[in-house]
């Protein structure tokens, strides 16, 4: 059983921003893992949302990063634990915002690394240019001011210039008006944003806590061979006919999923069937 890689054991999240509410009750009662945060790391240093510190590598390398400095904090952890969030335009729906979170455990030893990830148009990731503290209420109501924080952040030619002040984590319409009259009496314009910060974005730290249950899924699921967790696709292969001119599509025929552990690999059907593509899906019927 793959639950016997983790039950009783100890892992480690790297976490300034209370993610631990999100991670630790979903692997503790899926996994039986303990999971504790290390005092004192600091995990501003692979970046900040509002600009100071710019990420230092990829999403997914960063949020590599993360987990090893929670491992290094506690020897006696037996894995690392961390999550990284991207915002920006959705990859399938480019006209609306979408959120990216991916939530990684690393094995101290075992090499094991499985990475949840939760896709989602339900973000409240947003930002506008104002000049009045009207326009800046206005904004910050769309994005669920009060429930959720809101930074101010100086302009300069239109742009966010955080040398310029920032102002993080404003949950009341008082310190968000004395925030933006701060900056525009400097600076005359000011650039308002959602602070996607977990610990005052419940509508983030809701997507962390499914990253983290696509990472029970990966961590249940276990190599026929060797039971290593993990066992999961790896390849995805073109080719379903089209249901009109049996053509091949760009649909999803096939799927390799496989370990990466001992290597076994197997063929299986796509979690979208096998059914025929419908030729509006078909280059060679919708040119």
């Amino acid at each position: 059983m793959t639950k016997s890689w983790f039950r009783g054991r100890l892992a480690v999240l790297a976490t300034m921003h209370r993610k631990e509410q999100a991670i630790a009750p979903v692997l503790k009662e899926a996994l039986g893992l303990q999971v504790e945060t290390p005092p004192g790391l600091d995990t501003d240093r692979f970046g900040t949302f509002t600009r100071e510190i710019p990420r230092p590598d990829t999403q997914r390398e960063t949020v590599r990063l993360k987990a090893q400095a929670a491992l290094a904090a506690v020897p006696e952890a037996d894995f690392g634990l961390a999550s990284e969030g991207s915002f920006g335009p959705h990859p399938c729906l480019p006209w609306v915002a979408g959120g990216r979170e991916l939530v990684i455990l690393i094995g101290r030893d075992s090499g094991l690394e499985l990475v949840g990830v939760d896709l989602t148009a339900e973000t409240t990731w947003g930002s506008r240019l104002v000049s009045s503290v009207a326009d800046a209420l206005a904004f910050a109501q769309s994005v669920r001011f009060p429930s959720h924080a809101i930074v101010v952040i100086g302009a300069s030619n239109g742009e966010p210039d955080v040398s310029k002040g920032v102002y993080k984590g404003l949950m009341t319409t008082e310190e968000l008006e004395a925030a933006v009259r701060v900056v525009l009496e400097q600076h005359g314009a000011a650039h308002v944003e959602s602070d996607m910060r977990a610990h005052v974005n419940p509508t983030r730290l809701h997507a962390i806590e499914r990253a983290a249950r696509d990472l029970v899924r990966l961590a249940l699921s276990g190599c026929p061979r060797c039971e290593r967790p993990g066992f999961d696709v790896v390849e995805r292969r073109e080719g379903l006919p089209c249901g009109a001119c049996e053509m091949p599509t760009r649909r999803i025929r096939l799927e390799i999923v496989g370990c990466t552990g001992c290597g076994f690999r197997e063929e299986r059907v796509p979690a979208t069937g096998t059914a025929p593509a419908s030729p509006a899906e078909c280059d060679r019927c919708n040119p």
